[in-house]
């Protein structure tokens, strides 16, 4: 009774994690699966990079930003032939996410709400990071502006915004109801409705002065 009931609690997970895809795609998201945990061993990432710096979080392969679609069809085979896998989204097409710790979104979302200002979706990363999804600037004149990718943007080198990492173009984050290792997931704070997303101008000072916040301490 235990293994069928934990076989079913898999499947469900699964079949999950292929309708938020589906989902995605029907709001207009591009998806393309990810990385995910091993069902058993010591690796903390199913790919077969030593060490992988990411894990659970990352593409299953480097062609993601030319292959990821919103066809049904397209989305169904592929959860099909990777159930388990996590969901990635790549910004900077539909959307642009800004990303920092989630102390300083806590804070964010309590000013937020205080002074009535517009905000989107917000999802949680292992309850580590905030995701804040607004709208996308798409590829501005200005290439001093934007950080393309959080891999290449490491907390201690964003001096003026401390822990802050904005994704745009090239870059990708991961989504609910994506599982993360150490029994972490991500999951949503205020799910995406279909309606419009924030200026990230009108936000970025919201958050800039939070995570600022953060970094000097109570």
């Amino acid at each position: 009774m235990l293994v069928v009931s934990g076989s079913r609690r898999q499947r469900a997970a699964r079949d999950r994690m292929a309708g938020a895809a589906s989902e995605y795609a029907a709001l207009g998201w591009p998806c393309f699966p990810g990385a995910h945990p091993p069902a058993g061993g010591d690796r903390a990432c199913s790919c077969d990079r030593l060490g992988c710096p990411d894990p659970g979080a990352h593409p299953v392969s480097a062609a993601w930003a030319l292959e990821a679609s919103v066809d049904p069809a397209v989305i169904k085979r592929w959860w099909a032939e990777r159930p388990r896998a996590n969901i990635i989204l790549p910004t900077g097409r539909v959307f642009d996410v800004f990303d920092i710790p989630a102390a300083a979104g806590e804070r964010a979302l309590e000013r937020i709400g205080r002074d009535g200002l517009p905000v989107g979706p917000v999802a949680s990363v292992g309850g580590e990071r905030h995701l804040f999804f607004v709208g996308t600037r798409g590829a501005p004149a200005d290439e001093d502006e934007w950080w393309s990718c959080h891999l290449d943007t490491s907390p201690e080198t964003v001096t003026e915004t401390p822990g802050m990492r904005w994704h745009c173009r090239e870059s990708y984050v991961v989504a609910p109801p994506s599982l993360l290792p150490r029994g972490r997931d991500v999951g949503w704070l205020r799910a995406p409705d279909g309606g419009g997303l924030p200026d990230p101008l009108r936000l970025l000072e919201v958050l800039a002065d939070s995570c600022e916040a953060l970094s000097e301490g109570p």
